[in-house]
C-alpha cells in the first residue's frame, strides 16, 4: 500500500504523527537488498579460455596488456602491446595458444571492439562479430563466446589475474625502473614478464585450485584441440620462440637489469 493512502487510513483510526515517521517506521520491515552471491564457474579442462586487456601507464609510457588464462588449469600468458587492432590481437592470440600448446573449445571475452561489433544483431543470443577476427577464430577452431552484458564476473578467472600481475608484476617492475632513472618500454616488459610467467605466476600454488597451474596445464594441454597452420605465415615453432627471438640490442636497457630489478622485487 502506498504511503499517502496508508497514512489516510491510519488517522481515520487515530494516528497522529507525519508521513516522515510512519516511513522510517515502515522501512524496518522491508529486507534488506542483497547483492547476488558470487558463483563460481568452473569449466573442465580444455573448454575455455578467458581473454581481456588491460591499461598501465600514460601519455609515451602507455602500454596495453593482453592477457590469456586458462579456465581450468589458471595457466596464464601475458603481452605488453602498443595497441589493440585487431592484427595485435590475433597476433596475441597465436602467441598464446603457441605458449599453452593447444586450442580451447571457446574463447570468452567482455566487450572487445575487435572482437565484437555489435551484441544481439540477429537475436538475442545472435552477435556482429568482428569480420576479420571472427575469420580468424574459424581458422584456428574455437567458438568466441560474450560475457553477459554488466556481468563481468563471468570472467573472474583472468579479471583476478589481471589484478595480480598489476600488484605482483608491474608495480615492482616499473617502479624499480623509475628508481634508475629508466622507463618500461614494451620490449622489456615483454622480455621481464616472459620469465615471470615461468618462475612466479604460473609455478606458484594457486590459491583457488591448491595446485601449481603449470603442472596442471600438463593435464590440460591434452585436452586442447592441436595448433592448426599458422594464421599468418609462420610456422609453430617460430610463434613458441618470438619474443625470443627478438634482439637484446634493440632493448631500451640492459636485459640483465630487468631481470635483477623484477627477480629482485619477488624474492
Amino acid at each position: 500500500m502506498p504511503a499517502t493512502a496508508l497514512l489516510i487510513e491510519l488517522r481515520a483510526r487515530g494516528y497522529q504523527g507525519g508521513i516522515t515517521i510512519l516511513k522510517e517506521f515502515a522501512a524496518g520491515f522491508v529486507p534488506a537488498k542483497r547483492d547476488d552471491p558470487v558463483v563460481r564457474f568452473e569449466t573442465e579442462p580444455g573448454q575455455q579460455m578467458q581473454v581481456d586487456w588491460a591499461v598501465i601507464g600514460r601519455g609515451p609510457d602507455r602500454l596495453s596488456m593482453f592477457v590469456a588464462t586458462l579456465g581450468w588449469s589458471r595457466s596464464s600468458y601475458v603481452e605488453f602491446c602498443e595497441d589493440e587492432k585487431v592484427e595485435t590481437l590475433i597476433l596475441a592470440h597465436e602467441h598464446a595458444f603457441a605458449a599453452f600448446g593447444g586450442i580451447p573449445a571457446e574463447v570468452l571475452y567482455d566487450n572487445v571492439k575487435t572482437v565484437v561489433l555489435e551484441r544481439n544483431t540477429y537475436g538475442r543470443g545472435h552477435h556482429r562479430f568482428h569480420s576479420a577476427f571472427l575469420d580468424y577464430a574459424g581458422h584456428a577452431g574455437f567458438v568466441p563466446r560474450l560475457c553477459r552484458p554488466y556481468r563481468a564476473k563471468t570472467k573472474g578467472k583472468v579479471e583476478r589475474f589481471i589484478r595480480y600481475l598489476k600488484e605482483s608484476f608491474w608495480v615492482p617492475f616499473a617502479s624499480g625502473l623509475k628508481q634508475a632513472g629508466l622507463r618500461p618500454d614494451k620490449d622489456a616488459a615483454n622480455a621481464a614478464v616472459a620469465r615471470w610467467l615461468r618462475e612466479i605466476a604460473n609455478a606458484r600454488v594457486h590459491g583457488t585450485t591448491g595446485e601449481v597451474p603449470a603442472e596442471r596445464l600438463k593435464f590440460e594441454r591434452g585436452k586442447l584441440r592441436p595448433l592448426p597452420c599458422p594464421y599468418g605465415g609462420r610456422s609453430v615453432r617460430q610463434l613458441q620462440t618470438a619474443r625470443m627471438q627478438e634482439p637484446i640490442a634493440g632493448y631500451q636497457h640492459p636485459l640483465s637489469l630487468y631481470d635483477e630489478l623484477v627477480m629482485g622485487s619477488a624474492a
